[in-house]
């Protein structure tokens, strides 16, 4: 199902947790989800990202990788080592935007990788992408 489709026939959309501990970003990126017609949970930890990644199994999750408690990368390889979630796509998001920084997500277990700041037309159109391929990586 496309973005545009499911608008037209108002199917709900996949589920969507964003984990962000800066809760304008994370605010900013869930208030775009939700106005498309994502349903979107939230976490402000790496902690309770991994618990609600667990107990609700979202299509994709948004990873910030310098939360607190717990980063972005244990939590993505917490989560990619676990069979009940390693299906879950994982999309680093982050303001981290060097080279090193995308290999880093590979190695990590994730699935793609958005550098903050981002415009939220594009966090949109990125999320729907990367739901349709199962990935966010580039194809090649």
């Amino acid at each position: 199902m496309t973005l545009s489709s499911a608008m037209r026939d108002s199917t709900p959309l996949p589920l969507v947790l964003v984990a962000e501990d800066n809760e304008d970003n994370r605010y900013i990126a869930a208030t775009m989800l939700r106005h498309v017609g994502y349903r979107v949970i939230e976490a402000a930890t790496g902690s309770a990202a991994i618990r609600l990644a667990r107990s609700e199994k979202p299509a994709l999750i948004l990873m910030d990788v310098g939360m607190p408690d717990i980063d972005g990368w244990t939590a993505t390889r917490t989560l990619k080592d676990d069979e009940a979630t390693r299906q879950i796509l994982i999309l680093a998001f982050t303001a981290h935007a060097l080279p090193a920084d995308a290999v880093n997500a590979r190695k990590a277990g994730c699935d793609g990788y958005l550098a903050k700041p981002i415009e939220p037309s594009r966090l949109v159109r990125e999320v729907a992408a990367a739901l349709a391929a199962g990935t966010a990586w580039p194809q090649s």
